[in-house]
């Protein structure tokens, strides 16, 4: 991805525009992608059943009246995601409502870049799909694979921890999701539950990549993400790498085998401080291999952490989520 130079704060720039101000010229919609997810109002038909959609190469543009909209899906500070329907298709997706005079206001013109930039790029069956992007006069829509069954933070909340064997699933998805990301030289640098979504079948996907950077560099000197998940090199104002997405899988493992972050505390300096010096207390349910894992990720020093693909081999994961393992959800709901 080519990145030009621009006023933002971060070194090296990754905003894909030098322009932080959003006018019609600066949002053109891409092509339609010619390989699209089966996504219909009937996802549970057959493969073969489902709706085709039409290779239109005249078509270029997206527009409003191109979508039948349904319930709204969530809501955020910028926006809110709705249930859609693409009408000559029949594909069922998730469109994402941006105000631009809201984006502008917040000065976070060249994250939304960012996020439209290296989502569409990405194809991984954990990652969720963008689509492509249209815009009018107030608003920006992101056209996203729909997922059935929402936010991993309200599954596990409903469930308020998950088995070992459940758990290992999911770190296993999303360390196929972090090695192929790597691989596109992308840095998530935002794993935690909110951004984790659950398809139709509970397979994992990872989204919103607002504070994802493109870094061919590999290095970066931005604090952000979500405290809870931050590396001590964040934390402390140090250059940071991939491995904090591995940091950041720790952290997910603890929390979806005990229901909480391993770091949080009342107050953030107590979580600082925890996060600095890796204090950790395991629940006695959590297994010697899991605890082995966590141990591995969540480890001060970047360069020794567990690289990504040890992690797939790793005794906890082989002997808990073998290839063609999936959730006890999806076996319970097929039964």
């Amino acid at each position: 991805m080519n990145v030009q130079k621009c006023d933002c704060k971060e070194n090296p720039c990754t905003c894909p525009s030098t322009s932080h101000k959003m006018g019609p010229d600066n949002f053109k919609v891409p092509t339609i992608p010619l390989n699209r997810p089966q996504c219909s109002a009937k996802s549970n038909e057959k493969e073969t059943n489902k709706p085709q959609l039409k290779n239109d190469a005249k078509k270029k543009e997206w527009s409003l009246s191109d979508f039948e909209l349904g319930r709204p899906l969530g809501k955020g500070k910028f926006g809110n995601v709705y249930l859609a329907r693409e009408k000559e298709s029949q594909y069922v997706v998730a469109l994402k409502v941006l105000f631009k005079s809201q984006i502008q206001d917040s000065e976070i013109e060249y994250q939304v870049r960012r996020e439209v930039e290296i989502q569409c790029r990405l194809r991984h069956p954990n990652i969720l799909r963008m689509y492509g992007y249209f815009h009018d006069e107030k608003r920006i829509y992101l056209i996203l694979e729909y997922a059935k069954h929402g936010a991993l933070y309200k599954l596990l909340k409903d469930h308020e921890k998950f088995d070992e064997k459940t758990a290992a699933i999911y770190v296993r998805d999303l360390t196929k999701a972090l090695i192929y990301c790597h691989s596109k030289k992308v840095i998530h640098r935002d794993i935690k539950p909110e951004n984790l979504l659950i398809g139709h079948n509970y397979e994992l996907k990872i989204a919103d990549f607002g504070w994802s950077v493109h870094s061919p560099s590999s290095r970066r000197m931005t604090l952000c993400g979500t405290l809870d998940y931050l590396s001590p090199e964040m934390i402390e104002g140090k250059p940071h790498n991939y491995a904090v997405d591995i940091w950041s899988l720790g952290v997910l493992c603890y929390e979806l085998l005990v229901g909480l972050p391993p770091f949080e505390a009342k107050e953030h300096h107590q979580t600082f401080r925890k996060i600095r010096y890796v204090i950790i207390k395991y629940p006695d349910f959590i297994s010697e291999k899991a605890k082995d894992l966590i141990g591995k990720l969540l480890v001060i020093n970047p360069e020794q952490r567990l690289p990504l693909t040890q992690v797939l081999q790793h005794p906890w994961i082989l002997e808990n989520a073998p290839e063609g393992a999936r959730p006890l959800f999806c076996t319970m709901e097929q039964k």
